[in-house]
């Protein structure tokens, strides 16, 4: 056991499970802020020292996750409406090693060159990573004799949040998640944040 696992499951006060499949390794634990749903997470990110700003020292080392609700059925691996979080957290994961790239709050992602929807009920089409929102205390930044880890919930969004974000900035959509109760917990039914007046403005 690694000292990250060992300090979440003292936090937690429960065992962290490691599943492996054919994407790769992962944590897989129920949170106690919302014990409805399943925590996704990658393993061993935060073994590669993220390359940061001057301005976000101590945030060089994190941890991604998917926040799964509870009719996710994990165990489907060979379903492509459940099984592209495996997919997606190791190329994420992978992205930022070979790269030698910084995940930070607010960046974004587009889901491949093409920006297909995730599935045929996930059609958002590109990623934001988040602070914690739902398990800001189950997932707090872990600090330990050498390093901070913290995490970052991995949210999907539309095609013309992106564009919002763009155009207004980081905040101002976060600011639009908030009303609309967004989280980083996954919602295969919810539809854009965003009204016509803005779908207008960009042409659309």
């Amino acid at each position: 056991m690694n000292i990250l696992q060992e300090s979440l499951e003292k936090r937690l006060n429960k065992t962290i499970q490691i599943i492996e499949n054919e994407w790769g390794s992962f944590y897989v634990f129920k949170p106690n802020q919302t014990n409805t749903c399943t925590v996704l997470m990658t393993k061993g990110l935060s073994d590669y020292k993220m390359p940061v700003h001057e301005k976000h020292i101590g945030e060089e080392f994190n941890e991604l996750y998917f926040l799964l609700p509870n009719y996710w059925n994990i165990e489907a691996i060979e379903n492509p409406k459940f099984n592209w979080v495996f997919s997606w957290l190791q190329r994420l994961k992978k992205f930022a090693i070979e790269k030698e790239a910084w995940y930070g709050h607010g960046h974004t992602f587009p889901c491949g060159k093409e920006m297909n929807p995730l599935s045929e009920s996930m059609r958002q089409n590109h990623f934001i990573l988040s602070r914690p929102i739902e398990l800001d205390e189950d997932l707090a930044e872990i600090k330990l004799a050498d390093k901070s880890i913290g995490f970052l919930g991995v949210i999907p969004i539309f095609a013309d949040e992106m564009d919002y974000k763009q155009g207004r900035g980081t905040a101002h959509l976060f600011e639009k998640l908030r009303t609309f109760n967004v989280t980083e917990k996954l919602d295969d039914f919810r539809s854009t944040v965003l009204k016509s007046r803005w779908k207008s403005y960009l042409g659309r």
